[in-house]
């Protein structure tokens, strides 16, 4: 399979570390122009390093910043984006607390980052690429968007939920326009610090039970999450849309 995307405006959000670091690189090795963005200069600097990808550093979650950045992106390439792939999300530090305890903010911030700034972003792209009769647009959900969350933490959960039904959505909304919409929903995959801390905190049984309900037997690693993004967004997939690829090892 001889997948390329020489001469395609690739936009890739959380660029800095973890999936969007070996995404963006993989996608500038496979000949795309690819734009990436996350909260760290330092971090898009590391994911930049030998390579032709360009970065900022802002916050995605502020007004006017997600579809603004699409707007700097394509005025930069002089045309649309060809594939989107809102990656960036998380748990932005929080762990776990009884509802009842859930600061309103703390429920609001995670939404702002899963959900809402991947909507901005989708609605600023979608404009250009109806107009080019084609793009590809790949959602980073998670395995915590089809069932419980095993972070336990409800906003996170429930925003993955939502940016699985806004995966569907857009598929139907804007397949007649040549745009396929997908989403990626990572397994378990140790790829940040809030990740590692958490696999760290189940102790020794824990990680041990972990692993046991994994078919193979091993926690994720990045490029198994690159990978399935590059295919969705390549026209080897060009028949495939509104669909939810779990990348999770066998469950």
């Amino acid at each position: 399979m001889n997948i390329r995307f020489d001469g395609v405006t690739v936009a890739v959000t959380g660029g800095g570390h973890g999936f969007g670091r070996v995404m963006a690189r993989d996608f500038a090795r496979l000949g795309a122009r690819v734009f990436t963005c996350d909260l760290s200069a330092e971090e898009l600097a590391g994911t930049a390093a030998g390579t032709t990808i360009q970065t900022e550093a802002f916050d995605l979650t502020a007004p006017g910043a997600a579809r603004g950045w699409i707007g700097r992106v394509e005025a930069a390439s002089a045309g649309p984006v060809g594939v989107l792939v809102a990656n960036a999300g998380g748990v932005r530090g929080q762990v776990m607390h009884p509802v009842d305890e859930v600061p309103e903010e703390d429920w609001h911030a995670l939404f702002d980052i899963n959900l809402h700034a991947c909507f901005n972003l989708c609605a600023a792209a979608a404009k250009g690429m109806k107009a080019a009769g084609r793009g590809r647009i790949v959602t980073i959900s998670s395995g915590a968007g089809l069932q419980r969350s095993l972070t336990g933490i409800q906003a996170y959960c429930s925003a993955k939920h939502g940016l699985v039904g806004l995966t569907r959505q857009l598929s139907h909304e804007l397949g007649p326009y040549g745009i396929t919409v997908n989403s990626v929903a990572p397994g378990f995959v140790p790829s940040n610090p809030s990740s590692v801390a958490q696999f760290e905190s189940y102790g020794e049984e824990g990680q041990k039970r972990l692993l046991q309900n994994i078919a193979l037997r091993r926690l994720g690693e990045a490029q198994d999450i690159a990978n399935a993004a590059l295919f969705l967004a390549s026209d080897q997939a060009k028949w495939i849309s509104g669909q939810v690829l779990s990348v999770d090892g066998g469950k």
